[in-house]
C-alpha cells in the first residue's frame, strides 16, 4: 500500500514497476545491471477517490500522458531499491500537488497615504534634475 494522504492509499497491484537499465556513464556496473526503475499508473483504472481522478486528469504535467497515464522514470541512483522509492515518492508528489488548491488572491491597492509619499518623491526627483540645468546669467 502506497499512502498518498490520511485517507487516500493506492494498493501495491495497480503501480507496475519494472526495472531497466539506467542510462548515462557509469562504466561496466550500468552497462550489466538493471538499477533504474520505470513506474507505470493508470489514473482512470485506479482506485484512487472521484476527486482525485479528476484533479490528476485536469493537471498539465510532462508525466501524465493524453491517456491519463503517470510514467515515472527513477535512475537517480545506483540501487534499484533506492529508485523504487524515489519513483514511489515522485508519485506520492505528484499527487499531492494536483489536489492542492491555490489560494485565491486578493486584490489590493496603494493607501492614501502611499500614493501621496510616491508623487511626493516624484515632485523631488523632478526638482533637483531642473535645478542640474545650465545657468543662464
Amino acid at each position: 500500500m502506497l499512502v498518498v494522504s490520511a485517507g487516500v492509499s493506492i494498493p501495491d497491484d495497480e503501480i507496475i514497476l519494472t526495472a531497466i537499465r539506467a542510462q548515462g556513464a557509469g562504466g561496466q556496473h550500468v552497462n550489466k545491471s538493471s538499477t533504474a526503475i520505470h513506474l507505470r499508473f493508470d489514473i482512470r483504472g485506479s482506485s484512487l477517490p472521484e476527486f482525485y481522478q479528476q484533479r490528476l486528469l485536469a493537471f498539465t504535467h510532462h508525466l501524465i500522458t493524453s491517456d491519463g497515464v503517470v510514467i515515472i522514470k527513477a535512475q537517480e541512483y545506483r540501487s534499484q531499491e533506492l529508485n523504487r522509492e524515489a519513483a514511489l515518492a515522485r508519485l506520492v508528489a505528484l499527487i499531492q500537488d494536483a489536489t492542492r488548491f491555490q489560494k485565491a488572491r486578493k486584490a489590493t491597492a496603494p493607501s492614501k497615504n502611499a500614493k501621496r509619499k510616491r508623487l511626493d518623491s516624484k515632485n523631488r526627483r523632478g526638482e533637483t534634475k531642473t535645478l542640474r540645468g545650465k545657468v543662464s546669467y
